[in-house]
């Protein structure tokens, strides 16, 4: 009986330690999982072609009627003798994603950047673009967090957020300026943080819309020199010319 019970129970430790290790080894490809590797550096980058191409750009060194905010606290305001747009609501639940369109300009292919530094948050410290904007629903984002140490691209789809693409980048310090850069051309899209490509990615879910900034949560952020090169909504199969691919920069 006694080395019947010794049998069970080094079975029972076998089995346990087993379902540990299966345990760590799920985990770990959950994890790996969560972020893609950078692209090659030798990728093709995307770029908009030289015709047919309207520039835009917003310093917020004013208010002007051409923004609509959904959630949050948005204001213009100084930051070191310069005017920039801030999302200030410190106390916005983690589903709360605050979000301002620029409903002045509807472009398909699109090079947008912009300069944000985010100031402070505890469940998310993040700026990002949006892109292809239908609404305040429906829309492409790319955010880099602070927290995460990641950069992220997003669709939403009637207000349901989904990630597509995922790298992990050294931390955006908070209190200092970064840039971020999205350039989508057909179903092509790249993603560029302080003038490093980060994501290249393809996917066809939103074709045209409004750009606009984001973010999540608690974080504050404080964005300026928004500037947008694109081709106007229902002009992209014209600039990208016979051959139907993008203008690749090699």
């Amino acid at each position: 009986m006694c080395d019947l019970q010794s049998g069970l129970l080094g079975h029972l430790q076998l089995l346990n330690r087993l379902r540990t290790i299966s345990a760590v080894v799920f985990l770990a490809g959950l994890l790996s999982g969560c972020d893609d590797a950078p692209p090659d550096a030798d990728v093709s980058t995307i770029k908009l072609p030289a015709a047919g191409v309207e520039a835009v750009g917003d310093a917020f060194d004013e208010e002007h009627g051409g923004w609509e905010f959904f959630d949050g606290t948005w204001e213009y305001r100084n930051s070191g003798g310069n005017g920039i747009l801030a999302q200030t609501a410190s106390e916005l639940g983690r589903r709360m994603f605050p979000l301002a369109l620029w409903k002045q300009h509807r472009f398909s292919g699109t090079d947008a950047s912009v300069h944000f530094k985010p100031i402070s948050g505890e469940m998310d410290a993040s700026g990002g673009i949006v892109f292809r904007a239908q609404d305040g629903s429906n829309y492409y984002t790319v955010r880099a967090n602070s927290l995460e140490d990641n950069i992220r691209l997003y669709t939403f789809i009637d207000g349901r957020r989904s990630k597509i693409a995922s790298t992990r980048i050294p931390a955006p310090a908070l209190g200092q300026w970064h840039s971020l850069r999205v350039v989508a051309l057909g179903p092509h899209i790249q993603v560029y943080l302080n003038d490093t490509l980060y994501i290249d990615h393809q996917d066809e879910t939103f074709t045209e819309g409004y750009v606009g900034l984001w973010t999540k949560a608690d974080a504050v952020t404080e964005f300026d020199e928004l500037t947008v090169r694109g081709i106007p909504a229902g002009a992209e199969q014209k600039a990208i010319g016979e051959s139907g691919r993008p203008a690749i920069q090699r």
